[in-house]
């Protein structure tokens, strides 16, 4: 719902959104769940521009698996909590591929493994936080 209004309105639609996250300069990151895609939408509009994912569900570091959480920093680049893969993924503007930031190492409770992640944070010293 828009601020100051009483109605609901749909501002994107066609979407299995999970999570959102807006920039600095007020674009919105849905992450699509079903698409396994992460799309960033200048606010008040409602076509999207892919910016990570969007090659259909797997492992792959051009794909998801379930995504859900988002985080987003200064420089644009989007992290991304890929619940069943059980990782993190960075990706930096512009990128065809992601990095994997935390996890991908199966699902567990190791060090280097995340069981089902979702919620993330990026400090401003580039620290990443992971409820896992």
């Amino acid at each position: 719902r828009r601020s100051g209004t009483t109605q609901g309105e749909i501002l994107i639609d066609n979407i299995y959104c999970f999570g959102l996250a807006m920039d600095e300069q007020r674009y919105l990151y849905v992450s699509d769940h079903v698409k396994g895609e992460v799309r960033r939408y200048k606010f008040g509009e409602n076509i999207g521009t892919l910016v990570a994912g969007g090659n259909g569900q797997g492992a792959g570091l051009n794909q998801f698996n379930y995504p859900r959480y988002l985080f987003v920093d200064r420089q644009q680049n989007v992290y991304v909590s890929d619940c069943s893969n059980n990782r993190v993924m960075k990706w930096k503007k512009g990128a065809k591929e992601g990095i994997v930031v935390a996890g991908g190492q199966g699902d567990g409770n190791a060090l280097t493994q995340l069981q089902y992640p979702v919620g993330i944070f990026v400090d401003t010293l580039g620290r990443l936080y992971v409820a896992d």
